[in-house]
């Protein structure tokens, strides 16, 4: 064969491989099904909870929300329902009074309403029986480190209740933790992360079997509690700052540290944070919405508030570029290239949120992602790891530490010795 003819077939090959190596890869719907289904998902934020205790039934159409039973059976494997505690409950010491409302919302509205669909759940062994059973297993992680008064006698009631995480903050600094949401506040009195006593909360959920979540904490809380826990620990539903910068979201070296430390982050689906242009555009249209907002909350019926705070949301929602599947994806692929492939889950914050990507709106809508990462060169096994088995693994490590220190005696620690 002439030297040029075989340069140019070299060339021919080399443009078809390129060609093969770019095209997505072909999946059928019944692939996409199959692995949806066998996977484990498990949402570890979803605050459909804050409707529930307000008397909405959960097996009922959600019409201005994310979650309802109809769209969660058939690809749900696992929910942890937010305990989400107001910084409101702060005022009057009413944080344990609704706690204990919002546990058992859970319990009483969810589980127990609907015992064919719901079954309790506190360990991974529980998530994947309830797997088997082809039934949606209900476990509980507490949204706001104030919600323990200060008390770590709280603290352990609240896991013999059976919550099985705790946001050490929510938007607002606590007496031990210092939160994102105020941190450029001078008002707020910060503590640079944790305080003694912050640190012993900590120690207490390791001994507990308790995850520490640090979603929603300042940057300096969170090294802390890398530095302090002996257990991984979790972010139960960030996304990655270097594609969206809001400090909401954690930057690459945190990944890196998570990764590290053994433990995962679960993306969140809220469009500012997957979403740049997103985030930009709504910084002018939230400082318009502030002084509403602010009436709408003064609003003393429970329906009547939220009715009036999802029309704000829906009138500006349209001024807004809605974030989309594709960011999601990027956002799962930013993490897995920091942190490695079993450090990524899946935290959506559903009905949390103002809004999510229309292709990603509830849980039935999850073989589009299944699809997409597939198409992106994601195995089955990748996918089932991102979709449940990261944080079933982070499950188990929690579980066993409690047992290391299962003869450790309870911390008696108290904030007003730790922090005098």
């Amino acid at each position: 064969m002439p030297r040029s003819a075989s340069f140019a077939g070299l060339s021919l090959f080399a443009i078809v491989s390129a060609s093969l190596a770019q095209a997505p890869h072909p999946v059928t719907d019944a692939v996409v099904a199959r692995i949806t289904r066998d996977a484990i998902l498990i949402d570890a934020h979803d605050d459909v909870t804050s409707r529930t205790v307000a008397g909405y039934d959960i097996a009922t159409p959600n019409k201005t929300g994310q979650t309802d039973l109809p769209r969660m059976k058939g690809f749900l494997g696992a929910e942890f329902f937010a305990v989400y505690v107001g910084a409101e409950y702060v005022n009057g010491n009413h944080s344990a009074n609704r706690t204990l409302q919002m546990i058992d919302t859970v319990k009483t509205d969810i589980v127990a309403a609907h015992p064919n669909d719901f079954v309790f759940a506190t360990a991974a062994a529980d998530i994947e029986r309830a797997h088997k059973q082809h039934k949606i297993a209900a476990l509980m992680g507490i949204e706001g480190g104030h919600a323990i008064e200060d008390s770590l006698r709280l603290l352990r009631d609240y896991y013999a209740l059976g919550v099985r995480y705790m946001t050490l903050t929510h938007f607002n600094t606590n007496n031990w933790a210092d939160a994102q949401g105020d941190i450029d506040d001078p008002k707020a009195v910060h503590h640079n992360g944790l305080t003694p006593f912050g640190k012993q909360v900590v120690l207490e959920m390791n001994r507990l079997g308790m995850m520490v979540d640090i979603s929603h904490t300042a940057d300096p809380t969170f090294y802390a509690a890398i530095a302090t826990s002996t257990a991984p620990i979790i972010a139960s539903h960030s996304s990655c700052r270097a594609i969206s910068s809001n400090t909401r979201n954690m930057t690459d070296d945190m990944i890196r540290a998570i990764a590290k430390n053994g433990g995962t982050m679960q993306i969140n689906f809220d469009c500012g944070y997957l979403s740049q242009r997103y985030d930009d555009a709504s910084k002018p249209l939230m400082a318009e919405l502030r002084p509403k907002m602010a009436e709408a909350m003064k609003i003393a019926d429970p329906a009547a508030r939220e009715a009036a705070m999802e029309k704000l949301f829906a009138e500006s929602g349209g001024k807004l570029p809605p974030a989309t599947l594709a960011d999601v994806v990027a956002q799962i692929d930013h993490a897995v290239k920091i942190g490695g492939i079993d450090h990524v889950g899946i935290g959506t914050d559903f009905d949390g949120v103002a809004c999510v990507p229309t292709e990603l709106n509830s849980y039935n809508k999850f073989p589009a992602l299944t699809r997409a990462l597939l198409e992106k060169g994601y195995s089955a096994a990748d996918i089932k790891k991102i979709y449940g088995g990261n944080l079933l693994r982070v499950m188990r490590a929690v579980e066993k530490r409690a047992q290391e220190l299962k003869s450790t005696p309870p911390i008696m620690a108290e904030i007003a010795k730790s922090n005098p």
